[in-house]
């Protein structure tokens, strides 16, 4: 039988045998060429093939010969990289090679010569895979070098700990289908969409909004983000704004001052892109209830700044920083967090909790918009109790969330939580439920203020032990310092959900029981912790009054300090840091102060002694057009003036008829 018929028995075809590189290579002088020649005509004699198939040898030959060359290359290559990381080395497989060649004499028969190939393949196998071993453990340790050079294991300068590990996004999580399709399943998510192939818009593919078919058709507004400098492995970028931007943005100042919200839609007509002005105009659709709307706004303004990315920028690798006090990078931070209020108000806590940690990461050190007040009720939300420790042991030493009330009660109730699992051990189990506890109790006596409130929400009627007690009568509430007490009800307005599960009532009753116990009993901890409340919380800085601003929960914002409610605050910029880097100016407006009055309130003000059209107007010397129009302008209105004077002067009242009129018909009245 052939050698084809052969092979179409075992299923295989001309040219699929396993080529084995170390078996093919080339003579490295002449004489070795002339002992393969021989080896040649030797084998021929044998089995004398035909002149067809000596060539096909011959190409076969020629391609091995480069494959040789280039597994000896890259042999040449891994060697060095072994020897700089002093890692000892095997004895190279061309040398082999060489001394299998010089074994196989010219006149030795051809059955001897392939028991020794088979002997010599064995061997050069069980080598190669001990090499191949040595130089993926070589490749790990050559890679965590490269990282380590790179400064892409970044460590924080406080305490040691690994941030990138707490802020990691995942780029799947940043969409809200993924999440909703775990709860409904992707059919009942999706539907029967099926994009529409007439008039389709082809968006660039983004991470954190997918660009929709109502939206404008999308043109660079005039944004772009800018590299400042890198280091110790940290990026710091900034946006900018080009010139046509700039005047759209002193357009949309002048339309915020107008207070009128119609203006600012005309100015999205022409400019459907602009970022401030999609985010005050989102704030009016959700004061007006249309969710759907504002959340459409707050997605078009996020898709334009993901166009306007670095290339180098990265949402996940929690090194990209941007500087909050630059007006330009403040949009962006107030974008984010609303749609993040929008996904947690959907029924997406996971989702939301990627947003979270995206905020934190562009600048962890200041955290302008407090998102540490934030991100512990979102990871129990979403069930991340393992994340929430994590980032509790990792940010104690240099951030003190100790002295926070939502990590003081956060943190007791992830242990509860846990102590509940049925999957982990009784012991395990023992341990959690013991070390929440201890961490509740500590936390009601640091911040007694809590549980009154928090009992109101939850419509829960305290025992008669407690609230006739002073540690958690009326006395705590009305003793907190305004700074303590803004936590307090910004904590207790959020989280009261979470807390009116049955059994966790039931073991903060326990709880307080016990705290009851301990300061009857004089325990040392109770004075120590009141002292702490009287010498911190004095004043609360500005960025948690931001947050209270933005997170709009009613019984932290009635707690806001009179310097905050007093003053205007703007939703496309609410309390601008007051150390602010400015890039560029609004050029001052000139403009007549009477002039944006009706004409009745004008004719009211003249009536009175000290009228002056010309007092609200602004002029700069050497500017006689402004002059000149308001001149006209005075003369105009004392004419309209003078004219509604005569027609309240000429206007005649027309008085009832009297009993004793003569004339008077005795049935008109009848």
């Amino acid at each position: 039988m052939s050698s084809r018929a052969l092979r179409r028995l075992k299923g295989k075809q001309r040219g699929q045998e396993a080529v084995v590189v170390e078996e093919l290579t080339l003579p490295h002088n002449p004489d070795e060429l002339a002992e393969s020649e021989e080896e040649q005509l030797d084998t021929a004699s044998v089995s004398p093939p035909s002149h067809r198939k000596s060539k096909k040898n011959k190409d076969r030959k020629d391609i091995c010969a480069i494959l040789e060359m280039i597994s000896d290359a890259e042999k040449v290559s891994a060697d060095e990289d072994l020897e700089k990381l002093d890692i000892n080395k095997t004895s190279d497989t061309g040398n082999i090679d060489s001394k299998s060649n010089s074994i196989q004499g010219p006149n030795e028969p051809l059955s001897s010569v392939n028991k020794k190939k088979k002997k010599k393949k064995t061997k050069v196998k069980s080598e190669n895979v001990q090499k191949a071993r040595a130089l993926d453990d070589n490749i790990d340790l050559l890679l965590e070098n490269m990282e380590q050079s790179n400064g892409l294991t970044l460590q924080n300068d406080c305490g040691g700990c690994d941030r990138r590990l707490v802020l990691h996004v995942e780029h799947r999580n940043l969409n809200p289908e993924t999440e909703l399709k775990k709860y409904f399943g992707s059919r009942a998510v999706l539907g029967d969409q099926r994009p529409r192939q007439r008039n389709r818009q082809f968006h660039r593919n983004t991470w954190m909004t997918s660009p929709k078919e109502s939206w404008p058709r999308f043109s660079r507004p005039g944004i772009s983000m800018t590299l400042l400098e890198s280091k110790d492995g940290i990026q710091y970028f900034t946006f900018e704004h080009s010139r046509d931007y700039q005047q759209v943005q002193f357009k949309f100042l002048d339309a915020v001052e107008s207070m009128d919200p119609n203006t600012i839609v005309a100015l999205l007509q022409l400019n459907p892109y602009h970022i401030d002005s999609l985010l005050q105009l989102s704030d009016v659709c959700r004061i007006q209830d249309d969710q759907e709307m504002a959340r459409d706004l707050i997605e078009r303004a996020l898709y334009s700044f993901e166009c306007a990315f670095h290339p180098v920028w990265s949402l996940t690798s929690g090194t990209c920083r941007l500087d909050y006090l630059r007006p330009e990078n403040r949009a962006f931070y107030l974008a984010l967090f609303k749609h993040m209020m929008f996904l947690e108000k959907r029924g997406c806590p996971r989702t939301a909790l990627e947003y979270c940690k995206l905020i934190l990461s562009l600048d962890p050190d200041s955290d302008p918009l407090c998102m540490l007040l934030l991100i512990d009720f979102l990871m129990l939300r979403s069930r991340q109790y393992d994340s929430l420790l994590q980032l509790y042991e990792d940010w104690e030493e240099h951030r003190n969330l100790s002295q926070l009330p939502n990590f003081a009660f956060s943190t007791a109730l992830c242990h509860f939580h846990l102590s509940q699992q049925e999957e982990i051990k009784p012991e395990e189990s023992d341990q959690a439920k013991h070390k929440a506890d201890q961490m509740l109790q500590d936390a009601l006596i640091m911040f007694p203020a809590v549980l009154m409130p928090l009992l109101d929400l939850c419509t829960v009627q305290p025992d008669a032990t407690v609230t006739s007690h002073a540690f958690f009568g009326p006395s705590s509430q009305i003793g907190q310092l305004p700074a303590l007490a803004e936590l307090t009800a910004l904590y207790v307005g959020r989280m009261h959900s979470l807390w009116r599960e049955a059994a966790v009532m039931l073991w903060l009753e326990e709880s307080v029981r016990e705290v009851l116990c301990r300061i009857d009993a004089n325990d040392p901890l109770v004075e120590d912790c009141q002292n702490k409340r009287k010498q911190r919380y004095q004043n609360a800085p500005r960025n948690i009054h931001r947050h209270v601003l933005l997170s709009e929960v009613k019984e932290a914002t009635s707690s806001l300090p009179l310097e905050v409610t007093t003053q205007p605050v703007m939703g496309f910029d609410p309390l601008p840091p007051v150390d602010s880097v400015i890039s560029y100016t609004r050029p001052v407006r000139q403009h007549v102060g009477a002039s944006n009055e009706s004409t009745l309130s004008l004719f009211f003000r003249s009536l009175l002694p000290n009228f002056n059209l010309q007092g609200g107007l602004r002029q700069e010397e050497g500017d006689m057009e402004v002059a000149r129009a308001g001149q006209e302008l005075n003369q105009e209105v004392n004419r309209l003036m003078v004219a509604m004077r005569d027609m309240l002067a000429n206007i005649r009242f027309q008085e009832p008829p009297r009993e004793d009129h003569p004339f008077r018909d005795e049935e008109e009245w009848d």
